[in-house]
């Protein structure tokens, strides 16, 4: 079907527009974007209106748990170079969402769409897409998702005969065997950082040997495959071993990993490496992830950290001591209730920095930093922790609620 052709019947056309002007209401009551009570109301009024908006579009689905809102945006300004892009940027991740975004897409050709890793399969299931990409999966929001074996074994099911290319992480066992049920995979080598997920083996549950970035488990055969693309160290080497450059505006290792893995994606749909690369350059910021705000006089950099796989990144990019620290954690229904997994955060990362704790579950932070034997403060507010640091740049480390509160502070 052409991106000119309409797929809407009158019912989905009265669904758009009603849900458009409930995320209007939304949005003039101060609640947000408004783009979930729009999907909502569209959804209830039209059921099969996520499958319609997707007729016409090539859809491209992201899922894992760290990075899938900045690989999303990766991916779409790399194929705003092929043509229109509609896309979820804001990352409201549920078919609500989703469904509201593609609602604004009418003369988009391509829909790069986050995914909620609960809902892959069942997006995937209405939207038909020609690629998913699949980047990692770890322990998250202990109360409200699945184990991650289970997660790996719902994507795995549901990937079955899938039509996609499915572009995954070959370092990853989880991904490599939920992906593996798909007859149509390009592995990256994108590496895996956090491990402490995959030391048992996903198909047969024996122990995984680790031998520098090789893995395999001794019991079933089961190993990592072969990557096509490969990020090594500053460059992308494509399936004929050109190494192409990449040059981010966003911080980190794991920033590399997600333009290697959006790199691959826009191959798939003819856009070279080099000009995906290229296009990747001009994003600054994401939803306000790594921003760098100016507040009370001085300047915060604001990074999101929801779980311990996305701690340890952030870890390893912020600036180094004396550097000072603010920590801001709640346990909202959008955080997940449990705040378990403070404990698998290895907070020693954090010596030699001083470090200032606020948000709903300051106190259960602080006894974790307690315990990691690490100096800090418990403050009140961000504006006591900001008067407290001491000069030069505040590294803002905060899960999802948190962050949202302290961009709502600072007026990003």
């Amino acid at each position: 079907m052409s991106g000119n052709s309409d797929p809407l019947t009158p019912r989905a056309k009265l669904a758009v527009t009603a849900g458009k002007a409930a995320a209007a209401v939304s949005r003039a009551a101060g609640r947000g974007s408004g783009s979930v009570i729009g999907g909502r109301v569209a959804l209830k009024l039209d059921p099969d209106l996520l499958a319609r908006l997707a007729t016409h579009l090539d859809v491209i689905l992201v899922s894992a748990t760290n990075g899938k809102t900045t690989t999303t945006r990766l991916i779409a300004e790399a194929l705003r170079a092929a043509g229109p892009v509609v896309s979820n940027a804001l990352g409201a991740n549920m078919p609500a969402g989703i469904t509201s975004a593609l609602a604004g897409g009418s003369d988009a050709k391509y829909a790069v769409i986050e995914v909620d890793e609960k809902y892959l399969s069942g997006v995937a299931r209405d939207t038909d897409p020609k690629c998913i990409a699949l980047l990692n999966l770890s322990r998250d929001q202990l109360d409200r998702a699945a184990e991650t074996r289970m997660m790996a074994e719902h994507w795995r099911e549901g990937l079955a005969g899938s039509k996609a290319v499915v572009v995954a992480n070959a370092d990853d066992p989880l991904v490599v065997w939920a992906a593996s049920s798909s007859p149509n995979v390009m592995w990256v080598a994108a590496g895996q950082m956090w491990k402490d997920d995959a030391w048992s083996c996903p198909s047969c549950g024996g122990v995984m040997q680790r031998p520098g970035d090789d893995w395999f488990c001794g019991e079933c055969g089961f190993r990592r495959p072969t990557p096509t693309w490969a990020l090594s160290g500053d460059h992308v080497l494509d399936p004929h071993g050109s190494a192409w450059p990449i040059h981010l505006q966003l911080p980190g290792r794991a920033n590399k990993a997600n333009a290697a893995s959006s790199a691959a994606v826009a191959a798939v749909f003819g856009v070279p490496p080099q000009v995906a690369l290229e296009r990747m350059y001009q994003v600054q910021a994401v939803a306000g992830r790594y921003d760098v705000v100016q507040f009370m006089q001085r300047d915060l950099r604001l990074l999101l950290a929801k779980n311990p796989a996305g701690w340890l990144e952030t870890f390893s990019l912020i600036d180094p001591p004396p550097t000072p620290v603010i920590l801001s954690v709640n346990a909202r229904g959008a955080d997940g209730t449990d705040t378990s997994w403070l404990w698998d955060v290895d907070y020693t990362r954090l010596t030699g920095h001083p470090i200032f704790v606020l948000g709903d579950r300051k106190l259960d932070l602080a006894v974790r930093l307690e315990v990691a034997n690490q100096q800090f403060q418990v403050c009140e507010n961000l504006d006591q922790a900001v008067q407290m640091a001491p000069p030069g740049r505040i590294e803002v480390i905060a899960n999802y609620t948190a962050f949202q509160d302290l961009r709502r502070r600072v007026g990003n």
